[in-house]
């Protein structure tokens, strides 16, 4: 599909802008969330402020995934997060009337903003070509950046202009959360590229798994006929209509055919696919698990809130400045070899972490940790989500999408659930050692992806030698 190149760009913008004010509106809260249910419930409970996020999250990825599949990303978008400014007006009214109920339930919509600020990494992806696909989604996910390292920074000040208004202490974070959430949404919605029409059904079959993994496709690559989408197995998912649309991420795609359940069914017979689905829950349980407990672990230790805010500012860094070279990493060797290196990351941070508390060391040590953490959920997050672009075909890959990205939030909010009695029973050492164990279903499907790859390689070598092109076996003797 054409697209003018203004149109196109016009479209990444909407998106860069609306991430970077999301990116704001989502620190903001994260950096005091925690310190928040402390002190409405204490440290029992200061974990499942983040939990309570991550599950709105979560069960808001398969419907907002829905609305994008028949009305496009940016009324999705937009939805969500107008959705996000209502969980944050309702954290300032529980702060006030201090009430945990209201709290969490408050947190549970706030979280529906971080869903959005993920999904716009799939609107940039579409109709982006299989070589660009990585870099594309990076470009977005970095202009999280700015905002993220801006909104726990923001902290202090935003507590002390909530005081002034007459709020409670740490109410203040949220209400620039709720500014930044409602300026995006407008961004959004009024930049956006409007739904295209669906075209007349056609869709694009599944690639192979090894191929889009380890090697770019063609830039272009004419229609095909509507056929069922096939993982490597050989099942079969039901084919409907798709729409291929611009880097602006107005995709509209008919997916009454394919459910969440279904799309998840194809993935888990695609050892690229589900390798892709798992890295992506384990990276962000890992991620969440340890940040959500830091900022009680430099309290508990006597360091200030600013302290803690500048720690969090540089994890999210890690988490997005570098977004663009992981992306170019991904398309120039393979998106399973980057994936394997972000999952050597998430194990050195949480050793680094580890270390840190076993040696009661203060801010240095417990930032490098949180620094290297937010780098491995970065190379781990775009190349697994490039790896699941690549594999899927179009009327599988939006509700597989939706699907992948609650599971992911499902993931993260068990994590954070757990992370309060763990820290709270054995330390920070005690999170780090949780947070490893984490990795060991990841750590399992890279090595299914990495066999099949080996084969695929020897079962080549061998046509090869005996005169035969890779893609075309010898036909049956007798």
């Amino acid at each position: 599909m054409s697209v003018p190149s203004g149109e196109r760009s016009r479209g990444i913008g909407a998106l860069v802008t609306g991430n970077l004010l999301g990116g704001v509106a989502v620190a903001s809260g994260i950096a005091v969330g925690g310190l928040l249910l402390e002190r409405l419930g204490g440290t029992s409970v200061a974990g499942l402020g983040q939990a309570a996020s991550v599950l709105g999250a979560a069960v808001a990825a398969v419907p907002l995934a829905g609305v994008a599949a028949r009305h496009g990303r940016r009324r999705s978008l937009a939805l969500g997060y107008a959705i996000a400014v209502l969980g944050g007006v309702l954290i300032v009214m529980a702060a006030v009337v201090a009430q945990l109920a209201v709290l969490l339930a408050g947190l549970a919509l706030f979280g529906v903003g971080q869903a959005v600020n993920l999904q716009s990494r799939y609107a940039a992806a579409d109709g982006a070509a299989p070589g660009n696909r990585a870099r594309t989604m990076s470009i977005v996910i970095w202009a999280t950046t700015i905002g993220s390292v801006a909104g726990p920074n923001l902290s202090e000040v935003a507590d002390r202009f909530g005081r002034w208004l007459g709020l409670p202490g740490l109410a203040g974070p949220y209400v620039f959360s709720v500014v930044s959430f409602a300026l995006a949404g407008a961004v959004v919605a009024v930049f956006l590229r409007r739904p295209a029409a669906p075209a007349t059904p056609s869709s694009t079959p599944a690639a192979p798994a090894g191929a889009a993994s380890e090697q770019a496709a063609p830039s272009s690559t004419p229609a095909a006929p509507a056929t069922p989408a096939t993982p490597s197995s050989g099942k079969a998912v039901p084919s409907v209509s798709s729409a291929s649309a611009p880097a602006s991420g107005e995709a509209v795609t008919n997916t009454r055919a394919v459910g969440a359940v279904a799309a998840l069914r194809w993935a888990a017979a695609d050892p690229a696919a589900r390798f892709a689905v798992v890295l992506i829950a384990v990276a962000h349980a890992m991620m969440v698990m340890v940040m959500v407990m830091t900022p009680l672990h430099m309290q508990h230790h006597g360091m200030s809130l600013q302290l803690v805010g500048v720690v969090i500012s540089l994890h999210v860094l890690g988490m997005y400045a570098l977004s663009p070279v992981f992306g170019w990493l991904a398309d120039r060797i393979g998106a399973v070899r980057t994936a394997c290196g972000g999952m050597l990351l998430l194990v050195a941070a949480v050793t680094l972490g580890f270390v840190a508390a076993s040696a009661g060391e203060g801010s240095t040590l417990t930032a490098l940790a949180l620094i290297v953490l937010g780098l491995g959920w970065s190379v781990s997050l775009i190349s697994a989500s490039a790896l699941l672009a690549g594999t899927a075909a179009d009327d599988v890959r939006v509700p597989l999408q939706g699907a992948t990205d609650a599971g992911m939030n499902y993931a993260g909010a068990a994590a954070a659930a757990l992370a309060g009695p763990i820290l709270a029973a054995g330390g920070f050492r005690a999170v780090n050692i949780a947070a490893a164990a984490i990795l060991v279903p990841a750590a399992a499907a890279a090595i299914a992806v990495l066999r099949r790859s080996r084969a695929a390689e020897k079962e080549g070598d061998g046509k090869r030698r005996e005169g035969f092109p890779p893609a075309i076996r010898p036909p049956a003797s007798g």
